[in-house]
């Protein structure tokens, strides 16, 4: 198998919203848990996500994993290996957007590397290297607060050279609008400034492709789904790839009974629970009591049991903004976090002993919890549910899951999820 594009993505809904773009583009695309062992069985495809759960870990120990995928994408003959990120850039200062990019960088001799979150089909642009959601900047906007990664500065250029090791430059849109030519030629004279990296401006769809055909022969870049898409447009633009009609098929249909988690705290994710109330039962955690010990989550299981028999169900942890806010005041940002993560995965581990074989995920942190209690390795990408937010399959068949970023999807995800997922 020779792929033509490696990706390294820093969360799992991350490498999900990806994989998507990248089917749709016309890619075979499959998407791995981790880095896969030599037992795993891959059918012949153009490219693969491979999911790292490093968004939000040490700094060093972000670089590891991400050097060991790309090591083993580079084995497989990807000659681009994309960095997939959050297309809110969340980051500390320490990284791990920086130090990854630096690392991937080095290994692939690479002298720079053009860097965009941008995805102007989701809402999200960059103009003169700030980052917009919809209309306001990302720091005036809900998507300022994650929980463990708030952003409070729009200007990338600015948040990259904290975490970097060498300056960051600015590709602005008067040069993307001039074409591939143009931006091969900025990123050569940056380089030839020593810049390690360059921001990149995208406000239309049109500039994705310009981008990624101006970045292809690189070996590296850093950015959201919306750089992957311009990267597989430039690979079947230059007959690379022949476009696929269509996504791989899943198979026949799984049946069993169905499940719903949630652990996102962000407005889209607390409004599709209270939607979803009207459709099934749904069990909302007590999150101090999470914390307290395994009897919260051993009771919402019997909950679960009680009725999976009789059609979905829906668990949440996710509270209001304020709440976590005390939350985390009292027990410590990342203990809270790590401790309602684990609890959620240790339920999903209970509703799949139980049965479930269709699983419905919100939650960055969340789903990456859930996939590694359920020791999945590779998906193969199904039909879109919202935009970024394909049906997974798992190689073998036995299981269907969407796993979504909280602030993805409509008002009904819940519902429109299991409705793909028979």
């Amino acid at each position: 198998m020779t792929l033509a594009l490696g990706c390294i993505a820093d969360d799992y809904t991350g490498a999900s919203d990806l994989a998507n773009t990248l089917t749709r583009a016309g890619l075979r695309t499959v998407q791995t848990i981790g880095v896969p062992g030599p037992d795993l069985a891959l059918p012949d495809i153009d490219a693969v996500v491979v999911s790292l759960k490093s968004r939000s870990i040490p700094a060093a120990d972000a670089v590891t994993r991400s050097r060991e995928a790309e090591a083993w994408l580079r084995a497989r003959g990807a000659g681009h290996v994309m960095f997939k990120v959050c297309s809110t850039f969340d980051s500390t200062d320490a990284g791990n957007i920086g130090p990854v990019t630096d690392a991937l960088r080095r290994d692939a001799g690479a002298g720079i590397a053009l860097v965009t979150p941008a995805f102007p089909e989701t809402g999200r642009t960059v103009y003169q290297g700030h980052l917009f959601v919809g209309s306001v900047p990302l720091n005036e906007s809900p998507l300022k607060d994650h929980p463990l990664n708030p952003m409070r500065d729009s200007n990338l250029v600015r948040v990259l050279g904290r975490q970097s090791r060498h300056p960051v430059g600015l590709i602005d849109l008067a040069t993307v609008a001039k074409g591939p030519q143009a931006v091969r030629a900025r990123l050569d004279a940056l380089a030839a400034e020593g810049k390690g990296a360059a921001i990149a401006d995208a406000v239309f769809d049109a500039d994705l492709a310009v981008l990624g055909a101006a970045c292809l022969t690189d070996p590296v870049s850093t950015g959201a789904s919306g750089l992957g898409l311009g990267l597989a447009q430039a690979l079947v633009a230059s007959g690379r790839v022949r476009a696929a009609s269509a996504a791989e098929g899943l198979g026949g249909p799984v049946g069993g009974p169905a499940a719903c988690l949630a652990g996102s705290c962000s407005q889209a994710t607390l409004g599709q629970v209270a939607a979803a109330e009207a459709v099934m039962p749904v069990c909302r955690l007590d999150p101090e009591r999470l914390l307290a010990g395994p009897e919260e989550a051993e009771a919402a299981l019997a909950w679960a049991a009680e009725r999976i028999g009789a059609g979905p169900v829906l668990i949440a942890s996710s509270a209001s903004p304020d709440s976590v806010a005390a939350l985390q005041a009292r027990h410590g940002r990342e203990a809270a976090g790590h401790a309602i993560e684990a609890a959620l995965a240790a339920i999903a581990a209970g509703l799949v002993a139980r049965g479930v074989r269709r699983l419905v995920v919100a939650g960055g942190e969340t789903s990456g919890a859930v996939v590694d209690a359920l020791r999945l390795r590779a998906f193969r990408v199904g039909p879109e549910i919202a935009p970024g937010v394909p049906v997974l399959g798992t190689v073998d068949g036995a299981m269907r899951l969407a796993l979504k970023s909280g602030n993805f999807g409509g008002r009904d995800f819940f519902a429109d999820a299991l409705a793909l997922m028979p």
